[in-house]
């Protein structure tokens, strides 16, 4: 298990782009830890944790915040908010169908969902929670303690069965029903003429597919798409020049829910992501080769967005009642 563990996250780093071919995920193909997928129970636990604010310093926020399942699993904003109301450096990311990745964050520096769970909860700026005073807080809160040795009998509350608890919920998030599924699996009429022009150029003229690619319409890997600014991106985790400026690929599933978009949230629109890439990008120092000029139409670029609208299918997720 820990050699294909490792296999899947050095793959991002070998390949600079996975073309493929487009599809709906497989449930089967989802790689759980130890190879046991969660039980009802520790998904439950994991969603009230998930929607919990004593994850944070003063109580304030919680992963729901700025994982707003309202908002895409995002936050509306250009650059997510910390506990203190303080803005953070990127984009917050949406969470939909991360079962099947093996690499987290803009920049990669979580190898599991588990690691991911826990990076924001103890990072100053963002929850401020420090981990020990955080499983003793939870730990006073009976609901918790008792639930936790309930799921976990061996362990009990533990900073890692709270990281395994969140990413429980986290791989449940799972869209595969939208009207690209649907036209996929054989109902022609489940994506209009416009979206099926739109998905011919996504895996044609487009070149969309060259990075956006698979079931989720991400090759897990990090690219300069010329966006410009000083964040590191990749290069701040492991050194190469391929690697500055560089961010991860994000998944377009439910992509219409998630703006505004690119690392920086500088781009308010669908529209203008498409009016950057047909620009070929910025040009800035070290943009990957991979973005060029596309020569789109006005109506191909709205044949675009027509198509990622048909990525669209949210998951509903009802707000719990919090422990007392």
């Amino acid at each position: 298990m820990k050699i294909k563990l490792m296999m899947l996250l050095l793959v991002p780093f070998l390949l600079p782009c996975r073309a493929g071919e487009l599809g709906t995920p497989d449930i089967e193909d989802i790689e759980y830890p130890e190879d046991e997928p969660p039980g009802k129970e520790e998904i439950a636990l994991g969603k009230l944790l998930f929607f919990e604010p004593r994850l944070s310093a003063g109580d304030r926020i919680s992963c729901a915040s700025c994982h707003n399942p309202d908002l895409g699993f995002g936050d509306g904003l250009a650059l997510g908010r910390g506990v203190e109301g303080n803005q953070l450096g990127r984009h917050t990311p949406h969470l939909y169908n991360l079962a099947w990745s093996s690499i987290f964050f803009w920049d990669g520096r979580a190898g599991s969902l588990e690691e991911q769970a826990l990076g924001p909860i103890e990072a100053e700026a963002e929850m401020n929670m420090d981990l020990d005073k955080l499983i003793s807080k939870l730990a006073a809160v009976p609901y918790y303690r008792d639930t936790f040795k309930k799921v976990y009998p061996d362990e009990g509350l533990t900073r890692e069965t709270l990281g395994r608890a969140i990413a429980a919920f986290e791989r449940s998030l799972v869209s595969d029903r939208a009207a690209f599924d649907r036209y996929l699996a054989g109902d022609k009429t489940a994506m209009s003429p416009a979206a099926v022009r739109g998905m011919a150029l996504f895996t044609g003229k487009a070149g969309c597919i060259k990075c956006h690619s698979g079931p989720n319409f991400t090759d897990d890997s990090f690219h300069n798409i010329g966006v410009g600014g000083n964040d590191p991106g990749r290069f701040g985790v492991m050194t190469g020049a391929t690697l500055k400026g560089a961010f991860k690929t994000p998944g377009l599933r439910n992509v219409a829910l998630t703006s505004p978009y690119m690392h920086d949230g500088s781009l308010a629109t669908l529209e203008e992501v498409m009016r950057f890439y047909n620009s070929g990008g910025k040009g800035v120092e070290g943009v990957s080769v991979l973005i060029q000029p596309l020569a789109l139409a006005e109506t191909e670029i709205f044949e675009l967005v027509a198509f990622m609208g048909a990525l669209t299918d949210p998951v509903v997720v009802e707000r719990p009642r919090l422990p007392e």
